[in-house]
């Protein structure tokens, strides 16, 4: 796929040899491309390795259900109206077993109507942290009651990094080839 930003392009012959080993790292793993903020994190090696580690956790390794991981993407990628973040993950969401309308309701910038209790938890606890900076008692409580502890660190984990990730895939204007409209308007 045809990825652009506006940094200066960065062929594999002008890279240092750190960054040729992360980008060999994330090529080897389980994302196998620089999809996503990696075009731009690749022009600094010693963050793109960090952040691509906490990636592959966040993405790959949380005890969270794939559905309720990547709804917390969306929510963010909504929140930040972070072109490319979308784009990727609306159609793993979709397999995950998200609906159109909350999808859709989402990429509208309108609360959705949540069939399960789980998906309205991790949509409430990210727009809590998106408005107000804080998550309430008694969501934090439904949190814990609903994913563990540890379910909620790691929840706040995969908000923490995809705001990153959106903030990163916003301020230098990475795309995807493709002929499809962008989610959100500029």
């Amino acid at each position: 796929m045809d990825i652009t930003s506006r940094l200066s392009p960065l062929p594999s012959s002008a890279m240092t040899d750190d960054q040729q080993r992360v980008l060999a790292e994330i090529l080897q793993g389980p994302r196998g491309n620089l999809d996503g903020p990696f075009l731009a994190w690749i022009h600094s090696p010693s963050l793109a390795d960090h952040a691509q580690r906490l990636g592959a956790f966040c993405r790959y390794g949380t005890g969270l259900e794939l559905r309720l991981s990547e709804l917390a993407i969306l929510t963010t990628a909504a929140w930040w109206r972070s072109q490319a973040e979308w784009q990727i993950h609306e159609p793993i969401a979709k397999g995950a077993g998200l609906s159109d309308a909350v999808l859709e309701a989402l990429k509208q910038q309108k609360t959705p109507t949540f069939e399960q209790q789980d998906e309205q938890c991790v949509y409430d606890i990210g727009k809590a942290l998106y408005e107000t900076r804080r998550v309430p008692a008694d969501l934090y409580q439904q949190g814990v009651t609903l994913f563990g502890e540890q379910g909620m660190v790691e929840l706040v984990g995969v908000y923490g990094y995809y705001t990153l990730v959106a903030m990163t895939l916003n301020v230098f204007e990475v795309r995807r080839g493709s002929d499809t409209a962008l989610p959100f308007d500029e």
